[in-house]
Parts: C-alpha cells; sequence; structure tokens
C-alpha cells in the first residue's frame, strides 16, 4: 500500500494522493462560513505543525516545507505554495514542530534542526555559530549532549514541543531536555537563556512519555511509579511527586484541598508567608468571586499603585502565629526582616463578596493602564504575546494576581485571591522590584541565606510548615472497580499504558497548570487530580491545556476567555471535563491560541471535528487582525464576544474524509485526511471507534454497578458466600478485560494517526491474540459460574436497592432486545463483552480483504480471524450451557440436588425419563443418572421430579471409559462403563437414546481431556490418558490419590500415588502396579522419619537396581528382588547407627549377607575381605586393620577359626590355629623380623601377650633373604581367588544384558536390551547435558558384532567400549563403575596396607578377564586372549602399542589387558599406585637419597663419574633458541628433552602408555647423539646404560620403583621380549644400579 504514492508530480497534481489530505482554516470566525483551504502537494503530508503565523509540513520522503509569515527571512509565503527547505534535504526528517515564532525538525537519526527566532534561545547555540543570534535563519543542527556520562554522549532524539520561548526535547531513553529562556524550562537555574539543552532533573528516572508546549507553561504525560510507591510512599518519593494544591474532579462538596507547602509565584522567597485562614468552625458558605478582567501590569508604578488600593475587610481581626513556609526575598541588598505572622479570627472571614470584587477591579484597572498597545495575539488574556510580558528575558511579569475570568472560588489556604495574601505579595514584589530590575522571571541574583532558602524552595526539597497547619493533600480515588493486582501492566509488554500522571510547570497566571491556583512553578508538579483518569494524551494552547483520557473524555483547564475550554464551570485552574454531547468520543485533541480542536468518533465510523473557542459574527471577519489589535489597546478588554459553551461540531468535517490527526496554532486549525482505499481505512476506524465505545462501556458498567455493589456492606449478606467470591472474581475478571481494551483501544487511537503507512501486523490483535482470548475466555467463565449458582437473581434485588435512579441510566447500557419494562437483565448485560468477539473477526476479515491472498498481512489477518471467530462461537456455546444448567438447577432445586450444584459445572443431560438404566437392576429400583460437563451422577432411590434421592455416586469423566456393548442376539441397548475400582453396564431405552447417551458420553469426556472434540464417534474417546482419582475401594491403593497416566481404566505409565497415611510413589505403572523407575517415600513412626527408595520395581515390588534410605540413616544401594535386597549391593550405615559405623559391599541373597563381600568397621578400624554366610563371616576372608596388622585364614560363626596366618606391622608373622578373633589356641610358628622363629604350642590373644610351649630357632645369616622371600611367598595362601571375588558384579551385568548365567543368552537380546536401556534412560533423565544426550544417541546404535573381527573395525570396537565405560547408563559402563567403587572400598583407607598388592594386582587381573568374556560375547568375532587378527594390511603402518594391538610380522595380537586395561586402569590407579609405593618404601628411600646425593655434581663431573664416553658429551646447548657452549660449571645442560620426555612417566596410567614414554626417551636421546657422530652409528649397551643412567638421575623421578614394578606386572605379554621389553629393561637396570650405588 506505500507504493501507492510514489506517482509523477504532474499526475500528483490532478490525482490526489490517497492519504496526507491536509485542511487548513482560521479558526476564529462562525463555523457556517468556514472554508478550510486544501494543499496541494506532490506527496502525501505526513504531519503538519503550526506556529503563531507560521505552519511546517513534513511530507512522504522526509521533506519539509514551510508557509505563512516567516519573520526570520522577511518574507511571507502564502499557504497553497509553501516553500521546500532546501538544506534539510537528505536528512530524512520524521517529526516537526512549530513554537511561537521558531521551527525544528528531527532527523530518522534523533538529531534536532531548529530555525527562527532566538531572542530567547529558544533555538539554542546551534553548531554552525559561534556566539549566539537574535534569529536562525536556516535550519541547523542543535546537539543534545548528556554530559553526566563518561564520556560524555550525544542523546538521540524521539519527539519535540516548543513554546513562544523555549524548546523541549524527549530522548530516546523518555529523559526530557529544555533550552530558552523562562520557568517553564522547569530547569534548576536562574541564569537564562539557556543556550544549550539540559536535563529537566525533576523528571529524572520517570517515563516521560509525551510532552506539549503553550506560550509560558509545559506540561508532560508521565507513566506513574508502580503501584506500591503510592500506598507506601517515603518522604522521597513524596518530594519527587511534588506538593501543590490539588482539586479532585469527583469531589464536588470540597473543589479546594490544598497544601500548604506551595512555590513561589516568581521563582524567589520570601521569608515568611502570610495566610488567611479560617478555622473549620468559622467556614461561612463558599462564594465564588466573579471579578472583570484582571492582569498584572509591567512597571514599578502598576505595584504602587495596587498597593494603595487594599483595604482590609472591617471588622478583620489578625493574630498572629506561626507559620514556617518561607518567600525568598528577592534582593540581597534588602535586608532579610521577619514579618509577624498574622492569621484571621472567625469575624475576619471573608464575608463581603463586593469588597473582594472591588478590590481585584482596582486591582485589574491599575494593571491594565500599564499595557501598551501589542501586535496580532490572543484575546483571552493580555499576558501573552505583548512586549512587556511575553518576553521574559526583558521584563519581569507580575502575572501572579492574574486571575481567570470564569471566577475563581476563595479558598482558605494559601490563594492568590486572599486579600492577606494578596497583600504581602504585593509588598514582597513591590521591594523586589525597587531594589533591582531583572532581565528574567528568574534571573535574580540571590546571595548567602536568600540563596540557600532558594535551594531548599525547590520542588525537589520543598520547605513545610509545621505538621498542624498542614492540610492532607486531595487525592482522586482509584477507578470504580479496579483493585492494586488488576492495574494496567508497564508499557514493557509492547502495549501502551494506562498508569500515567500530567505533570505541568512555568507560568501560571490563568490556571493553565491545573493546580488550582495562578502561581508559576519552576519545576515540574503532577496535577494530582488526573492521576488515575488514564490519560493517554495531552495539548497544550497559549494559556489553556487539554489532557484527553482514554475514556473519551477531554480535560481543560486555564484560559477561558474564548470559551476554549469547552465548558463554563469554575474554577478554570483545576481540570474539568468539557462538556460533550452525548455519543461523541473524543480520540484526539489539539489547543491553539485561544481555541481547542477536537477529534471525535461519531454516529457512523467517519470520525468528526469538535471546536471550542471564538465564534465571531460575520460581518466582524473581515477585520479580524485590526480588532484584535484594538481589543489588545483598550483600557479594559472584554472576553470574546462570542464563543462556544461546549464542543461545537464543524459540519464540513464529513468532505474532508477520514480524518486522522488534527493540529492547532496560533488561530489556525489544519486536519490530516485520508481517503478509504479498497475500504482498508474504513475498516482501521471502525474497528478504533468501536473498541473506544467498547471501553467507555465497560467503564460506564464498571462505575454505576459493579463497584457500588462490590463496596456494598449488605452484599455477603445477599449473596451469600460462595455466591460473594464469585462475584469478586467476576469483578477482577471484568477490571482485567477492561484493562486490556482501554490498552487496545489507546493503541488503536495511535495507530490511526498513520494507518498506512504502519504495518496491520502490528496490531495488538495480531501481536496478542493468546493475551485476547485467554483473558476472554477467563471473563466468559466467571459469569457463567456466577449464573450457574443463581447469583444474578440475589444481586439483581441488591441493585434495585443500591442503585436508585442509576437504575435508569444502567438500562441505558443495555442492549437493545431487553424488555420495554425496564428491568435489567444483568446476566444480558455482563454477557455484551462476548459480542466484541465477533466484531474483531468480522473487522479483521475486512482488512484481510484488502490484500492479496499470499501476502504475509494476508496469511495472518485471517488466522486472527479464524482465531477470534472460533473463540466467539465456542463462548456463545458455554453461554448457553450455564444458561441450560441454570435452568436445571432451578427446576431441580432442592438440599439433595444441592450438594451437586457447584460453579464450573455444567449439565449435558439427564435421564429422568428413564431413558438409561442400570443393567440387571432391580424391578422396583430407580436410577437417575446425570451427565455434567465433568462426571456421571448416578443416584439410586431417586424421584427426579422431586428432586430427592436415597444414595448417589460420582464418577469423574476424567477417569470414565466408555464403551458401547456389541448387540449380539442380546436385544440390550448396553454402554459398558469402565472406572477405576467399578465397571458396570448402563442400558438405554432405545438405541436412539443409546447413540445420543454414547456421543454425550463421548464428547464430554473429550471435553473434559482437553480435545474440544464436538463430533466425537462413539467409542474412539482416549484409551490412554493422564488424570487424577482418589481410590476409596479395599485394596494396596485404598484412600490414595493418583495423578498420572491411565490406560483403559487401570493405572498404566507415569504417575504419583499419594497414601493417606503418608506413602508416597513416584514413578512408572504397569497395569495397575509399580513397574519400572519409581521413587517412594514411606513414612517410619518409629523414627519420626521417612525409609525412601529410587530405583526399580516390578509388579509393584522393589525389583532391579535401587537406592534405599533407611530411617535410621542406613544407605543401601545395590540389587533388590521381590522386596528384599538380592545380589550385588552396598550397604553404609549412618551417623545415627547406634551400632558402629561400617560399609559393606558385597554379595546379599534373600535380604542377607551371603557370598564374597568387604566390611569395613570404621569405628574399630578393621577391614574383612572375605566370605559371607547368613550375615555371618564364614569362609576364607582377609583381615586388615589400622596397625598394619595382616591376618588371613578361615572364619566360622561369624570368629576366625582353624589355620590362619597373621603378619605384624613389624615382619612379625604367625602361622597357626586360631580360636577367636585375634585369638592364638593351638599350634603354630611364629617367625620374627630377623629371621628367628618359635615353633610349638600357643594360646592368649594377640594384643594381650602368648603363651607359648615349643623351641626357638636362630636363623643363620645366609638364609635371611630366602627366609624373607618365602614369608612373602605364603602370603594369599588363605585369601578368596581373585576369580571368585565380585561374581555377584558380573551376575548383574550378564543378567542386564538378559542372560540368565555368564554367556548363556541371545546376542541379540542383548544388544536390544542395551539399546532400550539407553533409550529409556535419555528420555526419562531431562537433566542430561548435550553431550551426554550424543553420547546416548550414539551408543543406542547396535553396532555391527556378528561380523569377524579385522583391522578396519577393531578400532571401532575399541572405541565402542571406551563411550560405553565412561556411560553408567550403559551396562558396561555400570559394571565399570561398580569394579571401581569395590576396588576402592576394598584397597582404600585401612585396606592400604602393602601386604595386599599382590591380591590387588590379581584382582584387576581377574577383572580383565571377566571383562574380556563380556566383551567377547558381544563381539564374538574378537580371538581368545593372546589371539590373533591375520588379516593386516599389506603395508602396515608403525604399531601404535597404546592402541591395543601389537604386530608381528603380518599379524596382530589381541590380549583383554591391550584392549581393556586403558578402560579400566585410570580409575583404579590411586589405590594400586599407593600399594606399589608402600611395597617400595625402604627401597625408595635409598633411591631417592642417592638422586639427592649425584645430582648435586655438574654435568660433565657427573658424565665423567658415571663413565660416559667424552664423544657423547654435549659442547653446545639452546637456551631460548640461542647457542651456548657448555662449561664445567654448566648443570642440568644435557640432554634437556630426554629428561623432560622421560619425566612425563609419572603423568601416565597404563603400562603401555608408560613403555611409550620410555621409547620416546630413547628417541629424544639418540636425536641428541646423532650430530656427534657419524650416520651409521648403532648403540651398544655399553655405551647405552651410562647415558640413560645420567638421563634418569637428571629426571628425579619420585617412586621410580613403584612404576617399575607396575609396568613389570601389568605389561601385555606380547611385548616383554621385544624392543619395548629391552627399553623397560635398561630403565629396570639404571633403577637398581642408583639403588645399589655406594653412599662413600
Amino acid at each position: 500500500m506505500e507504493n501507492r504514492d510514489e506517482r509523477p508530480v504532474g499526475e500528483q497534481a490532478h490525482t490526489p494522493p490517497e492519504r496526507g489530505l491536509l485542511h487548513i482554516w482560521q479558526s476564529a470566525g462562525p463555523s457556517a462560513q468556514l472554508s478550510p483551504e486544501r494543499v496541494l502537494l506532490p506527496r502525501p503530508v505526513l504531519q503538519a505543525a503550526l506556529g503563531e503565523h507560521h505552519g511546517l509540513l513534513l511530507t512522504q520522503g522526509g521533506l519539509v516545507y514551510s508557509f505563512g509569515n516567516l519573520l526570520w527571512r522577511d518574507a511571507g509565503v502564502p499557504l497553497s505554495a509553501p516553500v521546500l527547505e532546501v538544506s534539510l534535504l537528505g536528512r530524512t526528517v520524521v517529526q516537526v514542530a512549530a513554537g511561537g515564532f521558531h521551527c525544528g525538525a528531527l532527523s530518522e537519526q534523533g538529531n534536532i534542526y531548529m530555525w527562527g527566532e532566538n531572542t530567547a534561545g529558544q533555538c539554542g547555540l546551534t553548531e554552525s555559530d559561534t556566539t549566539t543570534s537574535i534569529t536562525v535563519s536556516e535550519p541547523s543542527l542543535v546537539t543534545v549532549v548528556d554530559s553526566e556520562v563518561v564520556p560524555p554522549a550525544v542523546v538521540r532524539i524521539v519527539d519535540l514541543a516548543f513554546g513562544r520561548e523555549h524548546s523541549l526535547a524527549l530522548s530516546a531513553q523518555n529523559e526530557l531536555w529544555a533550552w530558552g529562556s523562562g520557568c517553564q524550562l522547569g530547569l534548576v537555574t536562574n541564569t537564562f537563556p539557556v543556550w544549550k539543552p539540559q536535563k529537566v532533573e525533576h523528571l529524572a528516572g520517570r517515563h516521560v512519555i509525551q510532552v506539549a508546549c503553550g506560550a509560558y507553561h509545559s506540561v508532560a504525560l508521565v507513566r506513574s511509579l508502580p503501584p506500591q510507591n503510592h500506598n507506601t510512599q517515603n518522604p522521597s518519593e513524596k518530594r519527587e511527586r511534588g506538593q501543590s494544591p490539588h482539586y479532585s474532579v469527583t469531589e464536588r462538596d470540597d473543589p479546594f484541598a490544598f497544601d500548604a507547602g506551595h512555590y513561589c509565584p516568581l521563582g524567589v522567597e520570601l521569608s515568611e508567608v502570610m495566610t488567611v485562614e479560617t478555622s473549620p468552625r468559622g467556614h461561612g458558605p463558599k462564594r465564588r468571586l466573579q471579578p472583570g478582567r484582571s492582569s498584572a501590569g509591567s512597571s514599578q508604578d502598576t505595584c504602587k499603585a495596587n498597593i494603595k488600593q487594599i483595604n482590609l475587610p472591617v471588622g478583620t481581626k489578625l493574630e498572629p502565629r506561626e507559620h514556617t513556609d518561607h518567600l525568598t526575598q528577592t534582593d540581597s541588598s534588602l535586608k532579610s526582616h521577619a514579618l509577624s505572622g498574622w492569621g484571621a479570627s472567625k469575624s475576619s472571614a471573608v464575608s463581603d463578596e463586593t469588597e473582594v470584587r472591588s478590590l481585584l477591579q482596582k486591582l485589574s484597572s491599575h494593571s491594565l493602564e500599564m499595557h501598551h498597545a501589542s501586535g496580532p495575539g490572543d484575546t483571552d488574556s493580555l499576558s501573552s504575546y505583548t512586549s512587556d510580558d511575553s518576553c521574559v528575558s526583558s521584563t519581569p511579569s507580575t502575572d501572579l494576581l492574574t486571575s481567570s475570568n470564569s471566577g475563581v472560588a476563595v479558598p482558605y489556604s494559601s490563594s492568590p485571591v486572599c486579600l492577606e495574601e494578596i497583600r504581602l505579595c504585593l509588598e514582597a514584589e513591590k521591594q523586589t522590584l525597587q531594589g533591582q530590575k531583572s532581565s528574567s522571571l528568574t534571573n535574580i541574583n540571590q546571595k548567602g541565606k536568600a540563596a540557600a532558602n532558594r535551594r531548599r524552595s525547590l520542588p525537589g526539597t520543598p520547605t513545610r510548615g509545621s505538621p498542624r497547619q498542614q492540610r492532607p493533600c486531595a487525592r482522586r480515588p482509584s477507578p470504580a472497580g479496579r483493585t492494586q493486582t488488576a492495574a494496567p501492566e508497564e508499557a514493557g509488554d509492547g502495549m501502551p499504558s494506562l498508569d500515567t500522571e500530567v505533570w505541568s510547570w512555568g507560568r501560571g497566571s490563568e490556571g493553565q497548570l491545573g493546580h488550582g491556583d495562578q502561581l508559576p512553578r519552576l519545576q515540574p508538579l503532577c496535577i494530582e487530580s488526573l492521576t488515575g483518569e488514564e490519560v493517554i494524551k495531552v495539548a497544550a494552547g497559549s494559556h489553556h491545556s487539554l489532557a484527553l483520557s482514554a475514556h473519551c473524555q477531554v480535560y481543560s483547564w486555564g484560559s477561558n476567555m474564548c470559551g476554549q475550554l469547552g465548558h463554563v464551570n469554575s474554577p478554570v485552574t483545576i481540570p474539568q471535563e468539557a462538556k460533550l454531547s452525548d455519543g461523541l468520543r473524543v480520540w484526539d485533541v489539539s489547543a491553539g491560541q485561544s481555541h481547542s480542536l477536537l477529534l471525535a468518533d461519531g454516529d457512523c465510523v467517519q470520525p468528526v471535528l469538535l471546536y471550542c473557542g471564538q465564534q465571531q459574527e460575520p460581518g466582524s471577519t473581515q477585520s479580524e487582525r485590526s480588532h484584535q489589535s484594538q481589543q489588545s489597546c483598550q483600557r479594559s478588554p472584554n472576553r470574546a464576544e462570542s464563543y462556544t459553551v461546549r464542543p461545537t461540531l464543524l459540519p464540513f468535517c464529513m468532505e474532508m474524509g477520514y480524518i486522522s490527526s488534527v493540529c492547532s496554532g496560533g488561530q489556525s486549525s489544519a486536519v490530516l485526511a485520508d481517503q478509504n482505499v479498497m475500504g482498508f481505512i474504513s475498516a482501521i476506524h471502525e474497528l478504533a471507534s468501536t473498541e473506544r465505545q467498547f471501553y467507555c462501556w465497560l467503564s460506564s458498567v464498571t462505575k454505576i454497578l459493579l463497584t457500588p455493589l462490590r463496596n456494598r456492606e449488605s452484599l455477603s449478606p445477599s449473596l451469600g458466600k460462595p455466591c460473594t467470591h464469585l462475584f469478586f472474581f467476576l469483578c477482577e475478571s471484568f477490571v482485567r478485560l477492561s484493562a486490556l481494551i482501554g490498552r487496545h483501544s489507546t493503541s488503536l487511537s495511535y495507530f490511526l494517526h498513520d494507518a498506512q503507512g504502519r504495518d496491520v501486523t502490528s496490531l495488538l490483535l495480531l501481536t496478542h491474540t493468546k493475551l485476547f482470548l485467554d483473558i476472554f475466555k477467563e471473563y466468559c467463565s466467571s459469569v457463567g459460574n456466577f449464573q450457574v449458582m443463581g447469583g444474578f437473581q440475589s444481586l439483581h434485588k441488591l441493585s434495585l436497592e443500591c442503585l436508585g435512579s442509576q437504575q435508569a441510566v444502567l438500562a441505558q447500557l443495555c442492549v437493545s432486545d431487553q424488555s420495554v419494562s425496564g428491568n435489567v437483565d444483568l446476566a444480558s448485560l455482563l454477557y455484551r463483552p462476548l459480542q466484541q468477539l465477533h466484531q474483531y473477526s468480522r473487522v479483521l476479515l475486512k482488512l484481510a480483504a484488502c490484500y492479496d491472498v499470499l501476502t504475509t498481512e494476508y496469511q495472518s489477518l485471517h488466522q486472527g480471524c479464524s482465531q477470534f471467530e472460533s473463540l466467539s462461537l465456542s463462548l456463545l456455546r458455554k453461554k448457553k450451557e450455564a444458561e441450560t444448567t441454570f435452568l436445571f438447577w432451578k427446576t431441580h432445586s432442592g438440599k439433595t440436588t444441592e450438594i451437586l450444584r457447584l460453579p464450573q459445572r455444567r449439565v449435558v443431560c439427564e435421564s429422568s425419563n428413564r431413558s438409561l438404566t442400570l443393567q440387571n437392576a432391580g424391578r422396583f429400583s430407580s436410577h437417575w443418572f446425570i451427565l455434567f460437563n465433568d462426571a456421571l451422577v448416578h443416584t439410586q432411590g431417586a424421584i427426579p421430579s422431586q428432586s430427592l434421592f436415597s444414595t448417589h455416586h460420582i464418577y469423574p469423566l476424567t477417569c470414565l471409559w466408555v464403551k458401547p456393548v456389541t448387540e449380539v442376539n442380546s436385544g440390550l441397548h448396553g454402554i459398558k462403563i469402565t472406572c477405576p475400582e467399578e465397571s458396570s453396564t448402563l442400558v438405554a431405552s432405545t438405541p436412539q437414546e443409546k447413540n445420543k447417551w454414547l456421543r454425550s458420553l463421548n464428547q464430554a469426556v473429550d471435553q473434559v481431556l482437553g480435545g474440544g472434540c464436538q463430533g466425537s464417534s462413539p467409542g474412539l474417546t482416549a484409551m490412554t490418558r493422564t488424570a487424577s482419582y482418589t481410590f476409596t475401594g479395599e485394596g494396596r491403593f485404598k484412600d490414595a490419590h493418583y495423578t498420572g497416566v491411565w490406560l483403559a481404566g487401570r493405572v498404566h505409565g507415569r504417575g504419583t500415588m499419594k497414601w493417606s497415611d503418608g506413602r508416597t510413589y513416584r514413578g512408572n505403572f504397569k497395569n495397575g502396579l509399580e513397574d519400572g523407575y519409581g521413587e517412594c517415600i514411606m513414612p517410619n513412626k518409629v523414627l519420626n522419619k521417612p525409609d525412601s527408595y529410587q530405583g526399580l520395581w516390578k509388579d509393584g515390588k522393589i525389583h532391579g537396581f535401587g537406592k534405599y534410605m533407611y530411617a535410621s540413616g542406613e544407605v543401601y544401594e545395590g540389587c533388590f528382588c521381590n522386596g528384599q535386597r538380592h545380589g550385588y549391593g552396598m550397604l553404609s550405615s549412618g551417623k545415627m547407627a547406634k551400632k558402629s559405623s561400617s560399609v559393606f559391599i558385597g554379595q546379599w541373597v534373600h535380604d542377607r549377607k551371603n557370598g564374597y563381600g568387604v566390611y569395613d568397621d570404621i569405628t574399630r578400624g578393621e577391614k574383612y575381605m572375605g566370605l559371607w554366610l547368613d550375615e555371618q563371616r564364614h569362609g576364607s576372608a582377609v583381615v586388615v586393620t589400622q596397625y598394619g596388622v595382616y591376618y588371613e585364614g578361615t572364619f566360622r560363626d561369624n570368629k576366625m577359626s582353624g589355620l590362619g596366618l597373621l603378619v605384624s606391622d613389624d615382619d612379625t608373622v604367625f602361622h597357626g590355629e586360631f580360636s577367636d578373633d585375634w585369638t592364638v589356641n593351638g599350634k603354630g610358628v611364629l617367625s620374627l623380623a630377623n629371621g628367628d622363629s618359635l615353633d610349638g604350642l600357643f594360646s592368649g590373644e594377640w594384643a594381650a601377650g602368648l603363651k607359648v610351649v615349643g623351641t626357638y630357632t636362630k636363623t643363620a645369616v645366609s638364609e635371611l633373604d630366602n627366609k624373607e622371600r618365602n614369608s612373602l611367598l605364603r602370603l594369599g595362601r588363605y585369601a578368596v581367588a581373585a576369580g571368585q571375588r565380585w561374581v555377584c558384579m558380573f551376575d548383574e551385568c550378564w543378567s542386564r544384558l538378559g542372560c540368565d548365567a555368564a554367556g548363556r543368552g541371545e546376542r541379540t537380546a542383548a544388544w536390544e536390551n542395551i539399546a532400550v536401556t539407553l533409550t529409556t534412560a535419555r528420555r526419562h533423565s531431562p537433566d542430561l547435558s548435550r553431550s551426554q544426550r550424543k553420547v546416548l544417541e550414539c551408543l543406542e546404535f547396535i553396532p555391527q558384532h556378528g561380523e569377524p573381527v579385522t583391522i578396519a573395525n577393531y578400532d571401532n570396537i575399541r572405541r565402542y567400549l571406551i563411550k560405553a565405560s565412561e556411560t553408567p547408563l550403559h551396562p558396561l559402563g555400570w559394571l565399570v563403575e561398580t569394579l571401581v567403587t569395590a576396588y576402592r572400598m576394598t584397597y582404600v583407607g585401612v585396606g592400604s596396607n602393602r601386604r595386599l598388592l599382590r591380591q590387588a594386582v590379581q584382582e584387576v587381573q581377574a577383572y580383565l578377564t571377566h571383562l574380556y568374556s563380556i566383551v567377547r560375547f558381544l563381539f564374538p568375532g574378537l580371538p581368545d586372549d593372546g589371539g590373533i587378527i591375520p588379516d593386516a594390511p599389506a603395508s602396515p603402518s608403525k604399531s601404535r602399542h597404546n592402541s591395543s594391538t601389537s604386530e608381528q610380522g603380518s599379524v596382530v595380537v589381541v590380549s583383554c589387558s591391550s584392549l581393556l586395561l586403558p578402560l579400566l586402569l585410570p580409575r583404579l590407579y590411586p589405590p594400586l599406585f599407593t600399594l606399589y609405593c608402600l611395597q617400595e618404601e625402604q627401597k625408595e628411600a635409598q633411591y631417592w637419597e642417592r638422586i639427592l646425593r649425584l645430582n648435586k655434581q655438574p654435568d660433565q663431573s657427573l658424565l665423567s663419574f658415571l663413565g660416559v664416553q667424552e664423544k657423547f658429551w654435549p659442547v653446545w646447548m639452546s637456551i631460548l633458541g640461542e647457542k651456548k657452549q657448555i662449561v664445567s660449571s654448566s648443570k642440568d645442560a644435557c640432554f634437556v628433552s630426554a629428561v623432560e620426555t622421560l619425566q612425563q612417566i609419572s603423568t601416565t596410567f597404563t603400562p603401555s602408555d608408560k613403555l611409550l614414554v620410555i621409547q620416546k626417551t630413547f628417541e629424544e636421546l639418540t636425536q641428541e647423539i646423532k650430530p656427534m657422530l657419524d650416520g651409521n652409528f648403532l648403540w651398544c649397551m655399553d655405551d647405552l646404560l651410562p647415558l640413560f643412567l645420567y638421563v634418569v638421575l637428571r629426571a628425579r623421578i619420585r617412586n621410580l620403583g613403584a612404576e617399575v614394578s607396575l609396568i613389570e606386572d601389568l605389561m601385555d605379554p606380547n611385548v616383554q621380549h621385544g624392543e619395548l621389553g629391552l627399553m623397560f629393561t635398561t630403565l629396570k637396570a639404571c633403577y637398581i644400579q642408583i639403588q645399589q650405588e655406594s653412599t662413600t
């Protein structure tokens, strides 16, 4: 639609554009003779801005045109031929603004360009000027810089507003910036003009939405603070909001409620203030003054003359009283003096209205004498556009006493009309003006104490009087029916906020600030009476202000000399509603010099124009300008000869098309209109108009009906408690709906200003569709629930009592199909909002018709139309259901049926006509079935006609399964009903009744399950569903509540079961029983703590692997079978255990320890590793203690018995018979550490002392070595064989693979079990990371396992095993993790005993054997341990010995150690290497002592000592790439790379990796030697050993003996005799050589 405007210029002249049609006319004149002038431009006009006598036009493409009296260029441009601002070409202007005599443009980048009059600095200091100038002839850039940030940043501007001598700009951060002159800037300064834009600090931190400028005042629309700040407002927030006299629009009985903390009119303070105050008892009738035109003079003589005319009323008694308000004295040379405070007694009340009027008349006459003839200006105020008053920079203003012409009510607090206040202010002003003449309203030099007083008087920190003398501000109550929780949301959701405030500041001589007085304000001040009125736009004329609310109401205040306020209410110093005709809803406003222009919805879709202002006689229009000039020169100016009392309709508006916006300025008005092309514009206007009408209707219902009823004290007794809650919820949902519609209507009003230029898909109906649907659903549900419970009958009676005269107004809000009797049907009234959904659908369909079917706009509009139409039909059905249900309860009212009546329950059908009965029911039994939308009710002994029944049962539809009974020769029309605890068959009277009930039941079930199906076929409802149910019958689920998945009436799937005794199960069910993974909590009443279990279940019992945490603190993690611990498991006793703290890991059989297990008695410091039988230690075992005592032998009945071997920490060995724990009794041999032995009969406890009868033998020195070796070889003789340990773990792994025993099972089934296990775990583990999920998905694919293993797929098998071992969810990964746990449990802590090293090594080798058998079962193509893969590649690459293969010729040897040790050993390395270190401890001490001693020598000395030939001695060394010569004193400079490589042996785990380090060390050593020798050099051991010995010494490897022993024990046998074996032998020889090196 944008392309329509791109046409040649010539064609544009004959074919006007479809949008941006501009009409301008002079406002002052009879409406019948007004003839708007059409402005024809080659492009559509997007915006117009009008000044006093000039204007600006913004057209499509960002072009700016000027017209009118361009004083800064000494040119006059006719409207018919506006001139293009050439200097702005290429700037892409998006907004223009016009002040009194200056202009501004805003570019797309947020830059400001200004030109025009600059006498007051209103055009700023442009970048092109080094000095300030009176006028700026061409648009020049004005930069707004925020100097508070570091570094200073340029501020992006989004909105502009100009007055006569000031300019305001709104930034993208919603902050306000100002420059120019006068108090209307709102700046904290006394130096004018302000040439550079400054931030209005008083609004800092507030979200400014819009700003408007009058001649000498400013108005801003600001978003309110969050609601809690209004309720609990701290002092600082109160200061921020400011304090001023406020007037509440709704409080007509008390028009003035002032705060004593008002501010000085001239921006300065006197030291004291006198207030005429009458006590509350002394208040007489409040009278209104009707003075003539009054205005303030501009010279010192005026003040003198005024003082002479002031006389206090006769009988006034002045009494001194304290007051702390201050008015700052203005002249520093004038001595500050304290004036005594005076207060009027009861007799001094202002009672003579004539005297006051006379006084004001005299003031006016004297002030008017000082005015000179002025140019064209306002007709309503002499304080506008005069040489004395309009230019603040030239003469100080005395508009303090300017009063509004419509009359001011006499206030009894600090009001400018009070006699004493007038006298004091004039006296102070006289002294001020005598002392000095200021060049600005607030440019008064203040020094010393006076300056401090002024700072304290700023609105941010107002001075306060005594608490006794302060009067509370009048606050408008919150809108009717609106609760705190239902307040409009902030605009962060993309919707306009209605929670707004209006702030004003500047000169208030005509009351245009709206604070209830004519005092100026230096800084922004909130107009409290407009807070909560949902103001969405503000406008400012020369001396009046307008505010437009979301309710389409216009509030106006200020000068009303020409009737521009649209009302004749008093006072005009506070906002009052304009008097609009019924049916007019204003949605745009503008204000000119002395008129207002309103854009409103009329009877049709096309908008209408309303005018407020001067209406001149036809004859006077010809000399309008001279008439105004003469009038301004009159001694006593009169009000306008003729003006409107209320806004009047401009009939020519209907010829302009669809007006989108209005603009006013000076005496001119302008409108922008669009043509209705393809019905697009009319559809948008129709949507906006109906939405505004709908919001006004909602607001009226809230105000007239809901709020009075809600606040009624008799509401709860009349409605009853249930209906009262429902009514409150209805009100809340109504308020939420109203708030949404208000924000939507406001958004549409904004949209209309540029309807064709905006994206139609940005309509809130399309962007916030879900929000609209949800709120309408909630509202419809709340109305239906209230209706079902019969609330409207009681509410109707209450409304008759409560509303009274408002009943007729309420009747007007009802729909047209109401009865003529005048009775209001509240149900129909509150159902009316549902009609708006169809309106949305209809308008969206109209909009869609304007676009091509393939466009995005059409798709979006069509989808929105379908959604709203569908919801409309759905809610209308719900409305009908609610009405039917209400009639049902009304027909079947009674105590027995009342228990079935619920707000959300709707009746579907019932069998009172005996259409349905129970199969095999008794002849005289009576059954009544009632189908609701949530349950099927079966009553027995029922008399439906009387609404009586004896018993009833409720079947929730969520747990009801319906199935038709097949009619096979039975003749019964049956329907089978299945419930969780029972099933029954219902018999219908006819096939038609059967189909009816079957369809109704299926649809109701489908509806309650969220399907929303309207035409379900019989019997097709979901068999599987998620629902909640409470069991009542006998059984294991008695009184349990279940929430989860069901299948055909049985618990099946994932769910939660909660028993009444506190038991809770969360997990999987199958066929009504717990099956699969689940978590259960079982209370323990004895310990007052629950047991908990997490793991697998089967057939309602704990079965499989899981973790059980007992209330006693014990934790069992392992396998279960039929609820008992069975298989592998680990039991840890907790801190609460009364017995000793311990851990057992091993095999269980039927909940008892049986088989091999490790028991760590932490309290006693003993660890038992052996066999168990029926919870007792029985069989071969090994016991170690924390004192280093080692025992191996047999146990019977939980104690040591029979032969055993005991080794103490000092190598004392006893081999003999035991009768109890650590008790020797019988034959034995005791071998001492020195080799001596004692053979005989022993008795007694080992730790307490032994009785011996035997022979002592002294061993010869030559036999010492053999004695020690033989003693060690005897260890492990009574221990459990390594291959027989942890059989339960391997059995569990085989079981997880689906095998009955080791190797007995189907390989395909095993792979399928693996895939199912991993898939299930991945689906039921939502907390898995992305990498873990990828690994599981990779392992779910079953690899090729049946083919013979080749070199190519051997690496694939190895990689698969690595991933599987790292995944605990995989059976192999679980086995590896469990083996590691058991290994660490065995050999860590007390188990770190060097006597256990051989057993630990053998256990690792047994792990490899068992694991390899499982791997070969999964991959049968693998050869036996040590077997070969014959089909090696034709050109094999160099063997990587850490890749699980070793080459011998053309074959690859595969062993379990090379394939599986890299998977297992890194996790077992810490405890295993610790045992090696303990075993080699003594040798390591000797080795390390020699390492430290030999490394003290320099390199050459050490090489010589080791016997290295000099030809191998390096001569040069490289340091950071620089070669340096090795000298005799050099240390650690030779063979550095070889030394560093060998040091890496401590960072590897497997023997193959350690051998690779040794091999790489030899290669590095060879590389360093080769440059010294010829290329044919070959190593011999005589040369190699000393050199490698040097490398080993310099490497300084700790625990090298342990490293050597580990490699020797666990290295692959296939490489022992090859090159790697030789290199390892060399390392071992070096270790032995260093260890045996002489210490002398």
